[in-house]
């Protein structure tokens, strides 16, 4: 069992509410294939995208429906700052997680967050759990709770 995969776990457990657990033998690592695995709707992914603050130097986190894109004008609205391209070196060192397995929840540093208003339609959701052959299922009220995020939107 990976580092990221426990400290997804631990926070999933430590926040109180209901998750399912998930472990694919496929990878999962496009909404696709997350969505496939999951026998639900692409949008019915949460994927964690990753920007850093172009200001504040600052991992940035919009959790976006799995069909859908971060509109970047939008995005910087709502940080207040320019948004730059976070590569996978920054990524893992501001998260603690691989792209691919990016999960909403267990980061190593908090981070700011906003979830896709797209999301709020769906009873559940899933989401990686740290690793790109674990997910969790999760309510989008509940995500946006343990995640900190404010609900928005910015995605098209």
């Amino acid at each position: 069992m990976s580092k990221s995969y426990k400290r997804v776990v631990a926070a999933l457990e430590a926040s109180g509410v209901e998750f399912t657990l998930r472990h694919e033998e496929d990878l999962t690592r496009t909404a696709v294939e997350a969505a496939a695995a999951a026998a639900c709707a692409v949008d019915q992914i949460a994927k964690s995208i990753i920007w850093k603050g172009g200001d504040s130097g600052k991992a940035l986190l919009f959790i976006t429906a799995g069909g859908r894109r971060v509109d970047e004008a939008r995005a910087e609205t709502l940080a207040g700052e320019p948004l730059l391209r976070a590569d996978a070196a920054f990524i893992r060192e501001t998260t603690g997680f691989a792209i691919g397995g990016v999960s909403p929840v267990g980061h190593i540093a908090e981070v700011r967050a906003w979830i896709d208003a797209e999301l709020m339609k769906f009873d559940v959701i899933w989401a990686a759990a740290g690793t790109p052959r674990d997910n969790f299922a999760i309510s989008p009220a509940d995500l946006e709770k343990i995640s900190g995020a404010q609900v928005s939107e910015f995605s098209s």
